[in-house]
């Protein structure tokens, strides 16, 4: 259901991530005059006009309530009927697909299918990506729907997704290249 914002709402902006409305102002656009949500993004200070007439097809959206942040933590407990098979292109595309939707549910299924995915192989550079942006949507939706710290949610993120055996060991050999001196030639 859509709802009119108000200056100092937060709502989400599909792909973008959540935002502060910052004002309601009439512009002449094409000589049309044209009523826009003066948008600021909360993770990057970045600045976006939605026309008021616009804002159900672009799929601007209230925040999600606290009891909708439990069921979506528990969605990413959950097991996917099957991960798909399907090349990395085909992949990339329906997982950018769910993005755009703007639901944090769909964003939770990104995130958690990447996430599991990444335990049978390495991620392509396209789908670490993807795992980022779902990540960064869904910690600060979630931190703003609950009033908590982004890092106690990557925290429990975390905890749900332990990295795979093979990041466990590049990072450790990395430590170890990291602590051994470097011999002077």
């Amino acid at each position: 259901m859509f709802k009119n914002f108000r200056v100092g709402d937060m709502t989400v902006y599909p792909t973008q991530g959540v935002a502060e409305v910052l004002g309601i102002e009439s512009r002449e656009v094409a000589g049309n005059q044209t009523t826009f949500y003066m948008l600021r993004l909360i993770d990057s200070d970045r600045r976006i006009m939605i026309p008021l007439n616009k804002a159900l097809s672009v799929g601007l959206r209230q925040v999600i309530s606290e009891d909708e942040v439990q069921a979506v933590m528990g969605l990413l407990k959950t097991k996917p009927a099957k991960l798909t098979r399907q090349n990395w292109n085909r992949r990339y595309r329906g997982y950018l697909d769910k993005l755009k939707t703007g639901s944090l549910y769909d964003v939770a299924e990104v995130l958690r299918d990447l996430y599991l995915l990444r335990y049978e192989k390495p991620l392509s550079f396209g789908e670490k990506r993807l795992l980022d942006t779902a990540r960064e949507l869904l910690t600060t939706e979630i931190s703003v729907a609950t009033s908590a710290d982004m890092k106690g949610i990557q925290d429990e993120i975390d905890d749900i997704f332990p990295p795979p055996e093979y990041e466990l060991q590049a990072a450790a050999k990395n430590a170890e290249e990291d602590s051994t001196p470097s011999k002077k030639s």
